[in-house]
């Protein structure tokens, strides 16, 4: 007989002032707000089913009881960390790429059913390994995009176009007049006809229509452990000019007090189909006038590097690989 195959998450929702009030708070919060826009943790989930799915791959979701039903049965939380609290003993566990900032944020570490820890990319499984304090195996896993959603257009958008895509969290006062704002000068100064987003501030329809109407962009982050916005642009064939500028992971609710790692990235999936880096505002000046000359020549081949690398079936399968690979070799 062949195991179910559990699959677990669930966003934190509490009771805020009575008991049961957090069914009518969703209630409210949807006619309010409209549909949940989901976030990077909700996405890797999404997008693990939609692989899973596309692969034929039968599972079940949240089924706790069923769970309980098939002792010694696999659990597989993709996040977040309050649903570790819900899994029962006995139940070996494969926990993420839903996982906390890092790891002082928990204390189920040394749990012994916790067999592997997915984690999004290599800079950030870095920090994790050096900063676990326990033996638990580690493995690199991201989600695939959907490249039929986040496509090219039928004909190429005008040549003289690009988006500003600002994911600037910290130290905005300080960035916004060094970076953010001669950058968006320097584009008009080239001639260019400039769109800009600013994350947590737009739909996403918003963004797929923009990234069809663009021929590239300009992509400001701190650092990124996937960074789905950016990959859906490169899945768009956009190409991008990153700002990475490398250096300490600087959080401000773990760095300098808590934390001191350094070796981030805000592009961890890139290569030089994909575009350019730049590490501050001189760099970008240096690096703009080729790296347009070369988008608006077609040069770059970045929804390549996704097709190649990211897909959601082959995302889907290397997840299922990393399960059997720590059922082959686990025992409780």
């Amino acid at each position: 007989m062949i195991e179910p195959f559990f699959l677990f998450y669930e966003e934190p929702d509490p009771d805020r002032w009575i008991s049961g009030d957090r069914y009518l708070r969703r209630i409210v919060r949807r006619a309010v707000r409209g549909p949940a826009r989901p976030g990077g943790v909700m996405r890797w989930y999404l997008n693990l089913r939609a692989g899973l799915d596309e692969i034929g791959f039968n599972y079940r979701v949240n089924d706790y009881r069923g769970l309980r039903r098939n002792p010694g049965a696999w659990a597989h939380v993709i996040g977040k960390s309050h649903v570790m609290e819900k899994i029962p003993a006995g139940h070996p566990i494969i926990y993420g790429p839903g996982i906390d900032d890092h790891p002082t944020e928990n204390t189920f570490w040394g749990r012994p059913e916790l067999c592997r820890l997915v984690i999004s990319c290599d800079w950030f499984k870095a920090m994790y390994d050096r900063d676990l304090g326990v033996p638990l195996r580690t493995v690199v896993w991201p989600a695939g995009i959907d490249t039929r959603l986040w496509a090219p257009p039928a004909r190429p958008p005008e040549p003289d176009t690009v988006l500003v895509y600002d994911k600037i969290r910290w130290q905005r006062d300080q960035l916004e007049p060094a970076l953010l704002n001669p950058i968006r000068d320097q584009l008009a100064a080239a001639g260019m006809k400039v769109h800009y987003l600013r994350y947590g501030h737009y739909r996403e329809e918003e963004y797929h229509a923009l990234l069809k109407s663009v021929r590239a962009m300009v992509f400001l982050c701190e650092h990124e452990t996937q960074g789905f916005a950016y990959l859906q642009a490169l899945a768009s064939d956009v190409p991008l000019l990153a700002w990475d500028r490398g250096g300490f992971w600087q959080d401000p609710y773990m760095y300098p007090h808590r934390v001191r790692f350094s070796g981030v990235t805000s592009v961890p999936y890139f290569d030089a189909r994909c575009g350019e880096r730049f590490p501050d505002l001189a760099g970008f000046n240096a690096k703009l006038p080729g790296f347009l000359k070369k988008a608006k020549a077609g040069g770059f081949s970045p929804r390549a590097y996704v097709t190649e690398n990211l897909t959601l079936a082959g995302q889907a399968r290397a997840y299922l690989d990393i399960s059997a690979e720590a059922r082959a070799n686990h025992s409780l």
